[in-house]
């Protein structure tokens, strides 16, 4: 009994700190969305400035998701958390401290991989720590510290701006980020989860993935430019290399096979990416087309923001604790099919559109990502042995970062065809309105397909756990 007592009380520690670190990555992630108009007024900078500050820090974390999975399960997945965790504070404390546009840009992409260290364990530990009767509301609970970090963002985000300044923002989020390395460090004291040493590291297939990938949405970014072809053209040769290695490596950092003989792995991996893709720039859209063109201040624009996370935050533990009991892909089917409906009815934003409108579509697009995100993260870690737990916990962080860049670099190629790259004017706002909406419709595109692929199961529904059973 007294067993079972500290067993309970490790599993709370575990989820406490993990929970905490998603809750301070994506605060200090929707503070600097709600920041941006602080920043630009101070420095005065382009459009595309503006945008590689989110699209730099997440496209570190893509870049570098995978090799930190394979890292953690060889030297221990706490291991690289508390480094990981330890890192991000540091590194967000003195980004505060930055001189100028290019050096807070340099500090995002620091943040990025301490980041990737975070995201490379997080899913795994909750899994790991959890049997597989409860692992469904403990993932459940973990994703509401996304959503609960994105709901303070905005709003106490937009507070700190208008009250204290952006740089306040860097600075409590280190102070917390420091705590919470120490509490890391002494929750997760006397356990550790690894798994035995086959080979090397994969340096070759690391270093493809992270040229490839960089490559690729930075020319994405850069695009109808000549040299933004080009560099999508590396990216695509990148990436196209790091398949080849992959599948002759002793020790891949990406078991293509979960892929190839995983149907529901594959699938739910690939909703992941739709949804994602077509779910995170809707935060950076708003932010521009409340402050500009509806002209509201940055906690006013906060405000509004938080409503979806909001919505996130309660439904996300149910969501997740019904995936225990139904079939938790076409829970996130039904998910991804109302954040449809809400993109769709954001693509029909006007220069006056009422707030209980912005209000009401937000808040359905929080509802409807709730429905998805938790029960997807079940079908995906349900459908793995223990071994490749690392592995797949940095896969779906991987498919999550790069549906993020993805959407983040589809809004910043149509901000700046329609706008331009320059600092934003005033006569460029009814551009940057065309801008906002046609992403909107584009975004609500992708996770059509995102819908498609979440229903897609087993060969056989009455497979067993370790055949795809979620």
């Amino acid at each position: 009994m007294l067993l079972k007592i500290m067993e309970r009380r490790q599993q709370r520690a575990v989820l406490a700190v993990v929970t905490t670190a998603e809750f301070l990555t994506t605060f200090m992630a929707s503070s600097v969305m709600v920041a941006l108009r602080a920043i630009d007024e101070q420095w005065h900078v382009s459009t595309d400035v503006l945008s590689w500050l989110s699209l730099g820090y997440i496209l570190a974390v893509a870049a570098l998701l995978m090799p930190a999975g394979k890292l953690a399960d060889l030297t221990g997945r706490k291991r690289l958390f508390v480094i990981g965790m330890s890192a991000f504070a540091t590194i967000a404390f003195a980004s505060a401290f930055t001189p100028s546009s290019a050096s807070l840009i340099a500090f995002r992409l620091l943040l990025g991989v301490s980041t990737a260290m975070l995201y490379a364990c997080i899913t795994a530990i909750v899994s790991l720590a959890y049997p597989p009767e409860t692992r469904g509301w403990a993932l459940g609970i973990q994703v509401s510290g996304v959503y609960l970090g994105l709901t303070a963002g905005p709003l106490l985000g937009g507070l700190i701006v208008d009250s204290l300044g952006w740089r306040w923002v860097f600075i409590i989020t280190g102070v917390l980020g420091a705590v919470n390395s120490v509490l890391s460090w002494w929750g997760m004291r006397g356990i550790e989860w690894r798994e035995p040493k086959h080979a090397r590291f994969d340096l070759i297939g690391s270093f493809a993935w992270a040229v490839g990938l960089t490559a690729f949405l930075i020319g994405l970014s850069r695009l109808p430019d000549i040299v933004g072809g080009a560099l999508v053209a590396v990216g695509v040769a990148g990436i196209a290399a790091f398949l080849w290695w992959e599948t002759r490596a002793s020790d891949p950092i990406l078991n293509l096979d979960l892929f190839r003989k995983n149907r529901v792995f594959g699938f739910s991996n690939l909703a992941i990416f739709l949804s994602y893709a077509g779910n995170f720039a809707p935060y950076y859209l708003m932010s521009l087309y409340l402050q500009y063109n509806l002209g509201l201040n940055a906690w006013v624009t906060g405000l509004l923001l938080v409503v979806a996370p909001a919505v996130q935050t309660p439904v996300s533990p149910l969501a997740g604790r019904l995936a225990d009991r139904i079939r938790a892909r076409l829970l996130a089917a039904v998910g991804m099919a109302v954040c449809v409906f809400a993109l769709g009815g954001l693509a029909f934003l006007g220069s006056d559109t009422a707030y209980w409108y912005i209000v009401l579509m937000l808040a359905v697009l929080g509802l409807g990502f709730a429905l998805f995100s938790s029960p997807i993260m079940h079908a995906v870690m349900g459908s793995v042995d223990r071994r490749y737990s690392g592995v797949a916990s940095a896969t779906i962080s991987t498919m999550r970062m790069t549906g993020q860049n993805v959407s983040m670099v589809l809004a910043a190629l149509l901000l700046s065809v329609f706008v331009g790259r320059h600092e934003i004017r005033s006569t460029d706002y009814p551009d940057l309105l065309t801008s906002v909406r046609l992403t909107f419709a584009i975004l609500a595109g992708l996770c059509v397909l995102g819908v498609a692929a979440s229903f897609v199961g087993p060969k056989q529904e009455a497979a067993s756990d370790a055949a795809g059973e979620a």
